[in-house]
């Protein structure tokens, strides 16, 4: 499964990274995340990896975060992967002008097991996901 999410925030681009750029931020915009643990790697740079664990409703996830590429202040790409879920995640920011700021969100999904039932009956839900989690960012970074 593939989509793509675009979403514009009123900032300009350096201050978007300066805040999407730092872990410490991620609590704060992701209220779901329980924590967040670097496992190897420099930290932020493309081979690096976290482990981020997720509260969501009733089921808690643990996932794989694999930084794959990194050239800010306009491209992010990284692989996170759970029980039943690979998902690779491109991450274009592009200034609009000096005050606002595009984002956009390349998805890509591949399921095994009872996730690939999910997929099929709820393929929009990811996509639904993916917005909301862009949305609960651009709130945040609007409110520094």
């Amino acid at each position: 499964m593939e989509y793509i999410t675009k979403i514009e925030i009123q900032l300009p681009l350096e201050r978007i990274i300066e805040l999407f750029d730092n872990p410490n931020n991620l609590k704060l915009w992701q209220p779901e995340l329980i924590s967040f643990e670097h496992l190897s790697g420099e930290p932020g740079m493309p081979g690096s990896q976290s482990k981020l664990r997720y509260q969501m409703g009733k089921r808690k996830v643990e996932m794989i975060e694999t930084i794959t590429q990194r050239d800010l202040p306009h491209t992010f790409c990284a692989t996170y992967e759970a029980k039943g879920v690979y998902n690779l995640q491109k991450n274009y920011f592009k200034a609009i002008d000096s005050h606002s700021t595009q984002w956009t969100c390349h998805s890509q999904f591949h399921f095994s097991g009872f996730m690939k039932a999910m997929a099929f009956f709820m393929p929009k839900a990811f996509q639904k996901q993916t917005l909301l989690f862009m949305n609960r960012f651009k709130d945040f970074a609007e409110q520094q």
